[in-house]
């Protein structure tokens, strides 16, 4: 049985999507009655000063421009975007209806006039938005964090030509700003982080087997001392209740001293063994640490239409089950991955809007204290699938959600374009307005999702393609890269040397290698990342899964290190 994490491209390729005007079609909405709607306050007419946007021209965040009779602000770096069709969480905000036009190159980046030359730019360094380096007779501005990419007007647009210049008044070798705190949201920052810092990571029941990763795992990684909680995945969802996914893996497998936790291997009599055992062990060791029971998953979803005819006998169920007398202990709270209320995933689903805060309204007044978490769906589109539930109504009865910010792009669209499966940030290129993570984090907390109840998601592994022969996202390809597991997919401790980055795009790492093309995260991307968390003030990170990361733990310790 496949059990796959969230796979938003997926679903895209199975209606035929990848394009903005289907991206929005796939998503059953129905528009609450009662929830949030943001209502433009009618303002008067006015000329516009600004500038007539210019499809050529390359706007930062703040860049005010005229367009079709109203003045508009960039919320980050674009280009080519047209003002009016970005939707109420795009790039461009509607400043109100005005008259007249100006000259098209105003508030685009266009080189300065001649000047000093700023230190020289260095491949190995991190530079963070702002930074200004030379290169080439020019002086270059960094948008947003990047390493290795060669200043130009092309790539990914990370760099802004600041005009000639010539005789360097400065080290040449050394940036005018400390390359030293990676950070990748082009916007405007906001206010520090409340302090949450969360660190979640799952693990999946069935690593135990290819994969031979196992609990102690955990510990001998160091990724116990960073996580706040694990999420076990998955439960199943049948007949309206929560189940068993595999018994054998949860309680029944027995474990030798070598690979026990504590060093303690399991007698054939004792009540508890298998990765329920070993997590009470590694709980023994880290009394911080929270283990929450994740039910559903892209494969067991299809059990949830059913459970939200009844959402107290569902709720009963699972809590019958996690708080069974033989693991009661060994679990904090119960974690919900519908993929997806109301809209499709592996199946479909139409409940209806309230369906999903009904479900979890019930999980809360069975639970009580306990956690009731949440993964849910990161599609930003207009029209898309946090359209079609009512995550907001939901948020009152959820400790934090997990909005599963990855799988944007991959190779289950086997020919292309090539792009970043978990970018941070739009970019120059992306196929389908939406698909990232800032913009589906602004989205939810337009709605008035607080937060600090949202988690930013990161991918332990890399989507790939092969048959590619254009570095810069958006190639074509011939089909999936060989994956290990799967084609298309590989766990980052395999590609950081197999294929190592090359560049970034979006906030996030890709590599190019032999005709394939990977976008992962690295330690670099996710310090850059974990800037973000900290500036819009959101209640930590996530990530799937334990398994993919390095023996040392490389990736969990750039979270853990990243977070205020």
């Amino acid at each position: 049985m496949r059990r796959a994490r969230s796979m938003i491209g997926a679903i895209a390729l199975a209606v035929g999507m990848l394009i903005p005007t289907a991206a929005a079609s796939t998503a059953q909405a129905h528009p609450p009655e009662t929830a949030p709607v943001t209502v433009p306050m009618p303002m008067p007419t006015a000329s516009c000063t600004a500038q007539e946007w210019d499809a050529a021209s390359v706007y930062t965040g703040g860049a005010v421009v005229a367009h079709d009779g109203h003045t508009w602000t960039a919320g980050w770096w674009t280009q080519g975007e047209e003002p009016g069709t970005t939707g109420d969480w795009g790039v461009w905000r509607d400043q109100g209806a005005c008259t007249g036009t100006g000259d098209p190159t105003d508030g685009a980046t266009t080189p300065s006039d001649s000047g000093t030359c700023a230190g020289a730019w260095d491949a190995a360094s991190v530079y963070t938005g702002g930074t200004q380096v030379s290169y080439g007779d020019h002086n270059w501005q960094a948008r947003w964090w990047t390493q290795g990419e060669t200043p130009s007007s092309g790539g990914s647009g990370v760099w802004a030509d600041e005009g000639t210049c010539s005789a360097a008044a400065t080290d040449p070798t050394e940036p005018t700003t400390e390359p030293t705190d990676p950070a990748t949201d082009p916007t405007t920052p906001a206010a520090p982080g409340d302090g949450s810092a969360r660190v979640v990571g799952y693990f999946t029941e069935w690593g135990i087997y290819g994969r031979d990763y196992q609990v102690k795992d955990v510990e001998t990684s160091g990724s116990a001392d960073e996580l706040t909680h694990i999420v076990y995945a998955f439960g199943n969802v049948q007949n309206g209740e929560c189940a068993i996914g595999d018994s054998y893996a949860d309680y029944e497998k027995a474990y030798t001293a070598d690979q026990s936790v504590d060093g303690v291997a399991d007698t054939w009599d004792q009540d508890l063994r298998g990765n329920f055992n070993q997590l009470r062990k590694l709980k023994a060791m880290h009394p911080d640490l929270k283990v929450i029971w994740s039910f559903g998953g892209w494969t067991w979803s299809g059990g949830f239409t059913q459970a939200a005819a009844d959402p107290q006998a569902f709720a009963e169920s699972c809590y019958d089950l996690v708080e069974d007398p033989r693991w009661a202990d060994v679990f904090d709270g119960i974690d919900i991955d519908w993929e997806y209320p109301n809209s499709c995933g592996n199946q479909c689903d139409a409940s209806g809007y309230e369906a999903y805060p009904n479900l979890m309204k019930a999980l809360r007044d069975r639970f009580g204290s306990d956690l009731v978490t949440s993964a849910i769906t990161a599609d930003g589109t207009d029209g898309g699938k946090i359209d079609a539930a009512d995550y907001a109504g939901a948020a009152q009865y959820v400790d934090f959600f997990m909005p599963m910010t990855y799988d944007y792009n991959g190779a289950f669209n086997p020919t292309g374009p090539t792009g970043p499966h978990s970018p941070l940030t739009s970019y120059a290129g992306q196929t389908v307005a939406g698909f990232d993570s800032a913009t589906a984090i602004a989205k939810l907390k337009s709605l008035g999702i607080p937060s600090d109840k949202l988690l930013l998601g990161i991918g332990f592994y890399g989507r790939g393609w092969t048959g590619v022969t254009q570095e810069a996202a958006g190639g074509t390809a011939t089909g999936p890269a060989p994956g290990t597991y799967e084609a298309g997919i590989e766990d980052y401790k395999v590609l950081k040397t197999s294929c190592p980055a090359t560049g970034t795009v979006g906030g996030t790492a890709y590599a190019f290698c032999n005709g394939q093309w990977w976008s992962y995260d690295t330690p670099a991307t996710i310090s850059g990342k974990m800037s973000y968390v900290n500036q819009e003030d959101l209640g930590g990170a996530f990530f799937w899964e334990l398994s993919g990361d390095t023996s040392d733990g490389e990736l969990i310790h750039a979270i853990g290190s990243g977070l205020d």
